[in-house]
């Protein structure tokens, strides 16, 4: 009898905290978002950028969980124009892989590394990169950046003329959450 009232006490408490636990849990999704893409090329350095992406995650206290990243790559766009656009969704292979996508099982506060899932045309790598995160009351504030080699992803560098731009380009993003 004793040992069936421990058994029973012990399953109430452990019911309870995982209920508290899950009760606290929050989703939170972007605000806002801004991704800058910049590469180079023997002519001139380059930028595209987009403020059109999904982000979502789970809050349960100061840790965030379960982070998924995604952006149509045709919302990346350049100050050089269509023509630009066009050479950089063919090397991203835009019309099979119209997304790029980033996955995180967990996410720190204040400065630290990410790591998680990459999907760039198709290739997913394992990254692990800086990032900061920033809490102001309900809101989140994550900004990281990373160096990717185009050739990593088995993408070929856009050209145009002959004239290649570099294999690596430096991606920043910058997410708002709440």
């Amino acid at each position: 009898m004793k040992t069936l009232r421990i058994f029973l006490n012990t399953t109430i408490l452990c019911g309870t905290l995982f209920f508290y636990q899950n009760a606290e849990a929050q989703k939170i999704n972007q605000k806002t978002t801004t991704i800058l893409v910049n590469g180079t090329s023997p002519l001139h350095d380059w930028e595209m950028n987009s403020s059109a992406a999904t982000f979502t995650a789970t809050v349960n206290g100061n840790s965030i969980a379960n982070a998924t990243f995604t952006m149509p790559v045709k919302n990346l766009k350049s100050k050089k124009g269509t023509t630009m656009d066009n050479k950089a969704y063919e090397a991203l292979k835009a019309a099979q892989y119209p997304t790029i996508s980033f996955t995180a099982s967990s996410i720190n506060m204040g400065k630290s590394n990410i790591s998680g899932k990459l999907t760039i045309a198709g290739v997913s790598k394992n990254v692990s990169f800086p990032v900061n995160v920033a809490k102001n009351e309900n809101t989140y504030t994550i900004y990281g950046t990373e160096t990717v080699k185009l050739s990593d992803y088995g993408m070929s560098r856009p050209g145009f003329m002959g004239i290649k731009t570099g294999d690596e380009v430096t991606i920043k993003v910058n997410i708002v959450a709440q």
